[in-house]
């Protein structure tokens, strides 16, 4: 009986990472998407409040991702990884790989507005060794 009441629990814990996966993802991707077509103001509407007042503008966010992100801006493949709830925030982790074949790591971290899920902050992160 006991494993019942810890199976429902465990399925409890992990529903609401997967529940949220799709929404989260598809935000990542139409932000990559508006970067692709330099749509700047189309990317800049699934930043989060924070990031707004961060960069104030469409435009000084896009010489953001252009200068810092070139991956994001122009990349040559996307995979989405795990989703992760860490420090009461969902965090999307990405594999981005460039036009050089280069592949990088990114972790997101998203937050649910009234509109929809928004990006908070992207963090790049050592990618696993290959060989481990």
């Amino acid at each position: 009986m006991r494993l019942i009441p810890t199976a429902f629990a465990l399925f409890l814990l992990a529903c609401p990472a997967s529940a949220q996966e799709g929404p989260i993802q598809a935000t990542i991707l139409a932000q990559i998407e508006a970067f692709q077509a330099d749509d700047f103001a189309r990317a800049f509407t699934f930043a989060s409040p924070n990031i707004h007042a961060l960069f104030g503008s469409p435009e000084a966010f896009g010489k953001m991702v252009r200068e810092g992100y070139p991956m994001v801006w122009r990349p040559a493949d996307v995979a989405m990884l795990d989703l992760r709830f860490i420090g009461g925030a969902y965090w999307q982790r990405v594999r981005v790989t460039d036009a050089k074949g280069r592949s990088f790591w990114l972790d997101y971290q998203m937050i649910e507005r009234p509109e929809g899920w928004r990006i908070n902050a992207v963090q790049m992160q050592d990618a696993p060794d290959v060989g481990a």
